[in-house]
């Protein structure tokens, strides 16, 4: 094959980081640049151009969806097909190599994954069994501690408690959390992840091994990275590996998952004589969107820098409405896309943009009054709803049964008179006995049960058995649709005459669809079964499908990302709400929240709307903001103003020199009014400027206070001093 088709549609840049020598690579690539196009050409190049064995190149997504497209799009490229090359997401990547080396790694052969759910529904479980009160000892955020733990690499021994009590306890939950997924061969996400790790990084023939085979490690949204991660791939990556990774420090806005954008800034330490190419062609949106979007990037300090173009037209200027209240911003916005779809646009083509999930409500109830359908980006994943889960722990159950999470899940759904009571004693004899809940309820049901009960738990460890008979030499379609009626599962849902029974059946009746689409890798050496589980599992963790009618798609910032529309707004533009208030008083998270926006401004393609509100009830709370910072940062010949506002006026934003440690602001802005500046009041302590407005003698600064809480000061009396 001729060289010349794999590069001959990128542009400078984009051919530059394909055709780099086999020396570690940072792309740094702005939204809308052509990233996944620089990835897929570049695996197409060495397979094609340099000769590299597909066995020897690694690729890493962030989405199963992504992951196949990228095989696709290589094997398109190479008009061949590419069945040895590992590309998937980190959980898929360390899930393949630990069903390989499941010995090694001191998992049973047949252990299985569990999502979030059944991981909480585990710690409820657990908490239930030490007797402790779980509104004391919140059970969603053991689970945060435990894999926050995790994705930092540390095992409960490992951890300090600091001398903290509580620390100790969670300590501790980590520890009985860790026993229970060991006993019954339960792998959740987060272990996975640390399970691959340690893989690697206690077995030296083994890590050597993988090191010499993928030399060329490919890794897509690498400010995305947790610190487990991370460390995953520098393993991999040793002496001798040549990693090439694509990421954008202007995007990441994942840090409360644990992602450090800082790993952008380490891979040239970690990584010396680092190649960095820049990709900053946008095919994406017009000039105007991307110079706004640049001007407010501009204002984060810790940034690699970049600077987004487009040969594309200026377009039209970024329309700014002030509205009185939340109501009054949802019919300006409902307005528009009346407007929209009446000049034939897709409703599809249009997306409602919010910081926080509540704001949605108030545009829900106006697109319903104003007959306009709609989608809330980030709905429950097929795999996540309650039957399917049902139905998968059924199927669990019978490819092992120690699994306690599933055992507890259907042991009595649908009901078969096995009580609250009866499940407490196997949960007893299960702990005291340091064995699983199956092997519990065969003990007390021969010796510790009345007649009913015993009569009740055997019948149901009995039916697991024949299924499990005779589904043996099943298709995998088949082993479903038997399963999800023996179970009792459909007869069940169909008791329920509503449409919500209605859609359960349906919706089970689609998980033998899925089964019977499913394809098995040849190269994974599973059953299908196990593996359609697995996949499943794996797919419960990712966000929400892309399959959608034509309507309005409503999604918080954080779900936009990734995602383009001709038509954008972004509503909820005000100090306190975006940026969030938990962030503005932190440099880091005020940062992450302009990066947010940044992404948020990104995802329009042709025209872009940017609402606040005077006044927003929210949470039960009447508030009265300042419009965003954010707003102000956008340079005034790229804003349109649709309604100046009328109540108050908006922030000045004035010079920001430097300032000496204890000198004091002047009346008018004579040293600057700078947001975020640390301050220091007689009365009030220290603090920091969250807003400014006025001029002269009537110039004031909102400032939140470490013991005070906010005020608004005037600037005259205030005799703030800055440090």
């Amino acid at each position: 094959m001729d060289v010349t088709p794999i590069i001959s549609d990128l542009n400078d840049a984009q051919r530059q980081a394909v055709t780099a020598p086999s020396e570690p690579t940072l792309v740094i690539a702005g939204a809308g640049s052509g990233k996944t196009r620089v990835l897929v050409h570049r695996a197409a190049w060495l397979i094609d151009v340099e000769g590299v064995s597909p066995q020897s190149l690694l690729a890493v997504t962030f989405t199963n969806k992504a992951a196949a497209e990228m095989r696709g799009r290589i094997e398109s490229l190479l008009n061949l097909p590419v069945n040895h090359l590992w590309i998937g997401t980190f959980h898929g990547l360390a899930h393949r190599m630990l069903r390989r080396h499941w010995r090694e790694a001191g998992l049973p052969q047949s252990f299985q994954i569990i999502d979030s759910d059944d991981q909480l529904r585990l710690l409820k479980r657990l908490l239930k069994s030490l007797e402790i009160d779980d509104s004391r000892w919140v059970p969603k955020e053991i689970q945060w501690f435990i894999n926050a733990q995790k994705d930092e690499g540390l095992r409960p021994q490992h951890i300090d408690d600091e001398g903290d009590p509580d620390r100790r306890q969670m300590i501790s939950f980590y520890q009985s959390y860790e026993e229970i997924c060991q006993r019954g061969g339960l792998v959740d996400f987060a272990e996975l992840l640390l399970r691959a790790h340690e893989l690697l990084r206690d077995n030296a023939e083994l890590l050597s091994h993988y090191q010499r085979r993928f030399r060329h490690l490919l890794v897509d949204e690498f400010q995305d990275t947790n610190a487990i991660q991370y460390a995953w791939l520098r393993l991999l990556a040793g002496d001798s590996g040549v990693p090439f990774v694509v990421g954008d420090d202007d995007q990441s806005i994942y840090r409360w998952r644990g992602a450090r954008v800082e790993h952008i800034h380490r891979f040239q330490q970690d990584f010396p004589g680092t190649r960095v190419v820049k990709l900053e062609q946008n095919y994406r949106s017009t000039a105007t969107i991307l110079n706004a979007a640049n001007a407010v990037i501009a204002n984060n300090a810790s940034r690699l820098g970049k600077n987004l173009w487009t040969e594309g037209a200026d377009g039209e200027p970024i329309k700014v409405y002030s509205a009185y209240n939340e109501r009054d911003e949802a019919d300006f916005v409902i307005g528009r896309l009346r407007d929209w779809i009446a000049q034939g646009n897709a409703r599809a083509d249009s997306a409602v943009l919010y910081r926080s999930n509540a704001q949605s409500r108030v545009l829900e109830e106006g697109l319903i009054n104003a007959g306009i359908p709609y989608r809330v980006y980030g709905g429950l994943r097929f795999f996540e709803r309650a039957e399917i889960k049902d139905a998968l722990a059924y199927l669990r159950l019978i490819a092992n049964r120690d699994d306690d999470s599933s055992f507890e899940r259907v042991v009595n759904k649908p009901t078969r008179g096995i009580g609250a009571r009866t499940v407490e004693l196997m949960r007893s004899y299960a702990r005291a006995n340091a064995c699983s809940m199956w092997r519990a309820a065969g003990a007390i049901a021969s010796n510790d049960l009345n007649g009913r009960a015993a009569n009740a738990v055997t019948a149901f460890m009995t039916l697991i058995e024949r299924m499990a008979r005779e589904v043996r030499g099943l298709d995998l379609e088949d082993q479903v649709d038997h399963v999800i009626h023996m179970s009792g599962l459909v007869d069940f849902f169909k008791k329920d005459k509503g449409e919500k029974g209605e859609t359960r059946v349906e919706n089970l009746l689609e998980l033998v669809s899925a089964a019977k689409s499913f394809e098995p890798d040849p190269a994974e050496e599973m059953a299908p079964l196990d593996e359609f589980l697995s996949h499943a599992a794996l797919e419960a963790g990712e966000g929400q499908a892309d399959a959608w009618e034509d309507c309005v798609q409503l999604m918080t910032m954080h779900s936009a990302k990734g995602l383009e529309f001709p038509l954008v707004f972004i509503c909820g533009m005000e100090d306190g709400l975006f940026p969030h208030q938990r962030s503005i008083a932190d440099p880091n998270g005020l940062e992450e929240e302009r990066r947010l926006c940044y992404v948020g401004i990104t995802r329009a393609k042709q025209t872009l709307y940017v609402t606040h509100a005077e006044q927003r009830r929210l949470h039960g709370m009447d508030n009265f903001s300042q419009p965003s910072r954010f707003i102000a940062e956008i340079p005034d010949e790229h804003v349109e103003e649709i309604r100046p506002r009328v109540q108050v006026s908006r922030p000045m934003h004035t010079a920001r020199p430097s300032r000496k440690r204890g000198s004091s602001i002047s009346p008018g802005g004579e040293l600057g009014i700078r947001l975020g500046q640390r301050v220091r009041h007689k009365k009030f302590g220290d603090g920091v400027i969250l807003n400014c407005e006025g001029q002269g003698a009537h110039a004031r600064v909102e400032v939140n206070f470490e013991s005070a809480g906010t005020k608004w000061l005037v600037l005259s009396y205030a005799n703030l001093e800055t440090f």
